[in-house]
């Protein structure tokens, strides 16, 4: 170990695996440490008994929940974008070749205690039950102005120059009713509360596309895939990644202290008793306690049930997302669902997930909401967990660390901080125009 290295990461969280993947290929030399045993740090996932021994300290599990080897339970559960940011770093790499993807059957949206399928396009805004006839009308308009909207022609603009323009400016220039802007706000462009209104709309507009193009990708219910096996398989795909780069691996390092010189900059990190040198460190924020600050925390329940969540058409896979403001909260609730058709759980089993950024101290009662869509449970487990982010200056210590993973059910926040943190770490924009059809072979 007692070797230099340009980077030393530590933690096999997504966050982390991702980076060594994209430094190894960018030919810096890599260690990756992690004080478990196991991959995927925060963002793992686990069998029934370790579910168990992790919740309930140790009771065995009832055995009518079946096989304990058949469930892969994702401890940071969320979808990905087909046409996303993930896709295109995962293409990128090409560790689209390690992994197979499913369409997710279902994307849903809470609104006045129902639950309704997202209208994405022009046509499906017109068969919608979330808004009367002449609502409807002034919906599709909008989505057709979204759909045609291309930043290089302007004269898809209509005049507008969306760099200023504020989204509630641009939806009001359609007369759409609060009720509307929920939804779009929240269950099609994903933003997690309401500052998106006053800021400019292009961004918006490029979220509404997005979620459109992915929708339209895979003729599916949804605009999401994720792995069969769960989210367990990424981190793991981009270790072998940095490993076919000449990364090197070393799991089960206790302690992983990081070293500073005089002048405060990292020079390297230790274990028992052996020090490797390095002229930056990657970690989440565990590794380094002292520079992170706490910013909130999580609260969520994870379900075992033997049916579907009713009212989404029997979907073996959905999200729903209960926008604050139906719940008067200051923040969204997520519901997350999938099954065993995407072998995460075993033959007629589903596994549940309600998540948000908690309000209280008491996670069983601020997630009533969503746990009441859930109909009966086998089973359900809650846990609140901290969300931390960086205080350090980075350009002065060189070290990178992530933020912690919030409680929405997509990836569009975890890949934008992993962007962030390549292009602090090397001074490069990575490119993420890639062909993106050549993720598509792998769905089936």
């Amino acid at each position: 170990m007692d070797e230099e290295y340009d980077v030393i990461v530590l933690g096999t969280g997504l966050k982390e695996c991702i980076l060594s993947g994209l430094l190894s290929v960018d030919g810096l030399k890599v260690l990756h440490m992690d004080r478990n045993d196991y991959y995927g740090g925060e963002s793992t996932s686990l069998n029934l008994v370790q579910l168990w021994k992790r919740f309930k300290g140790g009771d065995k599990p009832p055995a009518e929940l079946g096989s304990s080897r058949d469930y892969n339970v994702d401890m940071i559960p969320k979808f990905i974008m087909a046409n996303g940011a993930l896709v295109r770093v995962l293409i990128h790499t090409d560790v689209t070749k390690y992994l197979y993807f499913k369409a997710v059957d279902g994307s849903f949206v809470y609104n006045k205690g129902k639950v309704h399928k997202v209208p994405a396009t022009d046509m499906e805004a017109l068969k919608s039950p979330l808004m009367g006839i002449f609502e409807k009308r002034r919906a599709r308009k909008f989505f057709i102005y979204v759909q045609d909207y291309k930043e290089s022609d302007p004269k898809t603009h209509e005049g507008m120059d969306l760099t200023r323009v504020t989204t509630r400016e641009l939806i009001a220039k359609y007369g759409l009713d609060d009720n509307t802007v929920d939804f779009i706000g929240h269950a099609l462009a994903l933003h997690r509360d309401d500052r998106y209104l006053d800021e400019p709309a292009l961004d918006t507009v490029k979220r509404m596309k997005l979620y459109a193009e992915s929708l339209a990708r895979f003729q599916g219910g949804s605009p999401y895939i994720y792995p069969l096996y769960g989210l367990g398989e990424l981190p793991q795909a981009f270790a072998r990644l940095s490993a076919v780069y000449g990364g090197t691996y070393m799991l089960n390092k206790p302690e992983c202290k990081v070293e500073f010189n005089e002048e405060g900059k990292v020079c390297g990190v230790t274990s028992e008793g052996e020090t490797a040198k390095c002229k930056k460190v990657v970690c989440d924020p565990s590794y380094l306690p002292n520079k992170v600050r706490k910013v909130g925390k999580v609260a969520r329940a994870i379900a075992i049930m033997s049916h579907a969540i009713p009212n989404t058409n029997d979907s073996h896979s959905v999200q729903i997302i209960l926008p604050q403001k139906q719940l008067g909260r200051k923040s969204d609730m997520y519901l997350f669902c999938c099954s065993y058709t995407h072998n995460v759980a075993p033959k007629g089993k589903f596994i549940a997930f309600v998540s948000t950024e908690a309000e209280t101290d008491n996670p069983e009662s601020e997630l009533k909401p969503g746990i009441s869509l859930l109909g009966q449970v086998d089973d359900i487990l809650y846990e609140t967990y901290d969300r931390s982010e960086p205080v350090n200056e980075c350009s002065l210590d060189n070290c990178f660390i992530s933020t912690s993973y919030d409680g929405t059910t997509h990836f569009e926040s975890t890949v934008d901080d992993v962007l962030n943190l390549y292009t602090k770490i090397t001074g490069k924009v990575l490119d993420l125009n890639v062909d993106l059809s050549a993720a598509s072979a792998a769905e089936e």
